[in-house]
């Protein structure tokens, strides 16, 4: 009998949340659209150095 770990990935949620925290930081300082989009992008990369430079090997 095979006995297999079901774990789900949930790298995802840190997109997300990089994306979600960019994107509130950037209007609220500066108050317009373009900048809200591109600090949703700076969020985007943050969260992708975070998890596959600080947390890749980890092991929950």
């Amino acid at each position: 009998m095979n006995t297999e770990e079901s774990t789900q990935n949930f790298d995802w949620v840190y997109y997300v949340l990089g994306i979600i925290a960019g994107i509130l930081i950037a209007a609220a300082a500066t108050g317009s659209f373009l900048s809200s989009i591109l600090g949703g992008i700076i969020g985007l990369i943050i969260s992708s150095l975070f998890l596959n430079k600080i947390v890749k090997g980890r092991t929950y």
